[in-house]
């Protein structure tokens, strides 16, 4: 069967925080323009420094779609609001610019956001960690422009010494958290994109809305069935730099996907190759043959933080990992001049 892709659905957000590259391709296979545009309701814009679309195929009677709108809106404005790293004035900025080691109070959605990181973190033993961003900008793939370059040793080493997912603490009852290293720097953009998705999702299921598909910056989550009554088709980008073709496709519903992948952003120094992807644990970027990881679980911010923490553990590690934890997940690594998959039991059988 030959799948028409539609370009203007081709998704993809840098996350520079974590140096998580994530890339869906949205294909609607045998469909018309016509049957694109044919949705009753569809609302698409840009929060959260990147973009995001909502699409519905069935509206329930009687709903009040500019006022539906108007709180999708309101979603993304208020979780930005919390979680920017770029406006001064969100919680997370004012909670990284504090010097002290006291408890500050937080909000319910940024202690749920922090809280899965730090559970992620846990699972994965650091390799997830949301406080790497100064490692990140170190090796030269944090914002603004530099020169890329090797860090000297000492240089990684007190960077390393200012991360670390375990100096944060959270009293999630009591809504207050605290750095226990002040000069430690919280990037949420990980997983706070997959949280949006999942709080759009939560606010479409309680006006009665069954069949969706919410996507901020590459994170996707699915309801029901798409305008004509199939299953909604998402398609996995083969991890080839330079090249834009799709490895599968894969028939989905009532689920999130998340994809991070590691074969487009990366430098060259004295013939060796550098990853944007940074192992927390060591303040080094990533050496081995994973390159590409694509995540599916109920939650789009679990998926989202998972898929970053198994691109970090590599094809070996990563694949124990998610098979000791039942978890839904395609490896693709490199295998001589091609690629390899992996799927952990459940993973769905895909077309390509």
């Amino acid at each position: 069967m030959i799948l028409a892709v539609n370009p203007a659905v081709l998704l993809r957000v840098f996350n520079r925080g974590t140096g998580s590259f994530l890339l869906l391709v949205l294909v609607l296979s045998g469909c018309s323009e016509k049957e694109h545009a044919g949705f009753p309701f569809q609302l698409a814009g840009t929060t959260m420094g990147t973009t995001f679309s909502v699409k519905i195929s069935v509206l329930p009677d009687g709903l009040d779609t500019d006022e539906l709108k108007q709180d999708i809106r309101q979603t993304f404005h208020d979780i930005n609001s919390m979680m920017s790293t770029y406006l001064p004035d969100s919680e997370l900025s004012r909670f990284n610019r504090h010097t002290g080691t006291d408890w500050v109070a937080i909000s319910k959605p940024f202690g749920v956001v922090l809280a899965e990181a730090v559970s992620v973190s846990e699972l994965s033993s650091g390799a997830y960690d949301v406080t790497v961003g100064p490692l990140v900008n170190l090796w030269g793939f944090g914002p603004g422009k530099k020169l890329p370059e090797i860090p000297s040793a000492a240089d990684i080493q007190t960077q390393v010494q200012r991360t670390g997912f375990r100096m944060v603490e959270l009293d999630e009852p009591g809504q207050r958290a605290r750095k226990t290293n002040p000069a430690l720097y919280i990037d949420l953009s990980s997983l706070a994109k997959g949280y949006a998705v999942d709080r759009v999702t939560e606010l479409l299921v309680n006006r009665g809305i069954d069949d969706y598909l919410v996507e901020v910056g590459g994170e996707i989550k699915l309801g029901g069935s798409r305008a004509n009554g199939e299953m909604w088709n998402i398609a996995v980008e083969k991890p080839e730099a330079g090249v834009r073709s799709i490895e599968q496709v894969l028939q989905l519903t009532d689920v999130a996907v998340a994809t991070s992948g590691d074969y487009r952003n990366f430098f060259e120094s004295g013939g060796l190759r550098y990853s944007h992807t940074i192992d927390p644990r060591t303040g080094w970027p990533v050496n081995h043959a994973l390159v590409s990881v694509t995540v599916l679980d109920a939650s789009a911010m679990h998926a989202d933080a998972l898929a970053t923490a198994l691109m970090v553990l590599g094809p070996d590690e990563g694949f124990q990992l998610a098979s000791k934890h039942q978890l839904t997940v395609l490896f693709i690594k490199k295998r001589g001049e091609g690629f390899e998959t992996l799927k952990t039991a459940g993973f769905p059988a895909g077309n390509g």
